[in-house]
């Protein structure tokens, strides 16, 4: 067992300071009363479903802190993880509908994610794999069992449908294979052989495509497909460098969708301006420094790709998020870390956050 030192404050402190400002922005960007708000029982607004996830969430950081992360190398937590998400994103595929997607479970009023979970499963298993294969990345031995479990999440993950949640593990599991030693020609093969398929996903599937030609010109439907982009770069343009004001935000007044899920940054922009905006984007490039640094300092292969895959995963996702708000990507569902509405994400990412900070406290 490795020693044990100091976790890294400044990366809890970030973790804790995006977190609250989460809550406060969820609040003000849901603060305004929509058609039934009226009729739900208090436990069901938005405000506090996320301080319950909130809760959840901290102490499962708190409990990936203390317990070593080691003991994810041993086969019954690894593959009792891999497993266990295997099941649920199966499991998800007979849920009910809900906005033409099946991508939640739904237990006694509240609902999760199982793809939050998978995210976290495949970086621990690739670490793992690279842990104990490292002189073999490039054989059939490794590249198999690797390939094959990142192939069948994104498979599952993309017959709910979601090719977001799908992409970004993908992503994550090239950049660990790629820090790992994998070489470019298989790398390279792997993007030949996924392009076109990728390409069928998008242009093959109407809403998808729609989606595309939104975002190259968004203003040829303004009302419609290019709506909610057009209202997001609205808010975004509106708050110019100081902002409106805390809880002033125009567009949450039920002109911009997802206002406090997906596109909860344009209200940081709308009410905090380019100085809030930058400061955002600031705690999330500490997080990102602090969490390679964890990685790059940590005693074993495993704990080292362990913390830089779900470091990846936390600060490529809210690029893409802080992108799909600027229409720098084409729209589509993807949480703000730490901050958007959202129960599965936020507690998945403290979970990944704890495990972060349990790889600093050793050298």
């Amino acid at each position: 067992m490795a020693r044990k030192l100091k976790f890294d404050k400044v990366l809890l402190a970030v973790v804790v300071l995006l977190l609250l400002f989460g809550l406060v922005m969820v609040y003000s960007a849901s603060a305004v009363a929509r058609p039934g708000d009226v009729a739900k029982e208090s436990w069901q607004q938005p405000l506090v479903k996320q301080s319950i996830a909130a809760s959840i969430g901290l102490v499962l950081m708190v409990g990936a802190m203390t317990v070593d992360y080691q003991r994810l190398k041993e086969p019954w937590a690894l593959y009792g993880l891999v497993l266990l998400s295997l099941v649920l994103l199966v499991a998800v595929l007979f849920a009910p509908l809900l906005n033409n997607t099946r991508r939640w479970l739904f237990l006694g009023g509240f609902s999760f994610q199982p793809s939050e979970l998978a995210k976290v499963a495949v970086v621990a298993f690739l670490a793992y794999q690279l842990d104990r294969k490292s002189d073999r990345v490039g054989e059939p031995v490794f590249l198999v069992p690797s390939t094959l479990l990142v192939l069948l999440v994104c498979a599952l993950i993309l017959i709910e449908p979601d090719f977001g949640t799908g992409g970004l593990v993908l992503a994550v599991a090239a950049f660990l294979l790629f820090v790992g030693g994998v070489g470019w020609r298989y790398l390279g093969a792997g993007a030949l052989l996924l392009l076109p398929v990728i390409t069928m996903v998008v242009v093959l599937v109407p809403y998808r495509r729609a989606r595309l030609f939104a975002y190259l010109r968004p203003e040829d439907d303004p009302l419609d497909k290019g709506f909610q982009i057009l209202q997001s770069l609205i808010a975004v343009g509106s708050g110019g460098v100081f902002g409106l004001g805390l809880g002033q935000s125009v567009q949450k007044l039920h002109f911009l969708p997802m206002a406090n899920s997906d596109f909860i940054f344009a209200i940081v922009c709308e009410e905090l301006g380019l100085i809030g905006a930058l400061t955002v984007v600031g705690l999330f490039a500490v997080l990102a420094w602090r969490g390679l640094r964890a990685g790059s300092r940590a005693p074993d292969a495993f704990g080292r790709y362990l913390a830089w895959g779900l470091t990846a995963v936390i600060v490529l996702q809210a690029l893409v998020n802080i992108s799909i708000t600027l229409n720098l990507l084409p729209t589509k569902g993807a949480a703000l870390p730490l901050v958007s509405y959202g129960g599965s994400s936020l507690m998945m990412t403290l979970l990944a956050c704890g495990l972060i900070l349990n790889v600093s406290q050793h050298a």
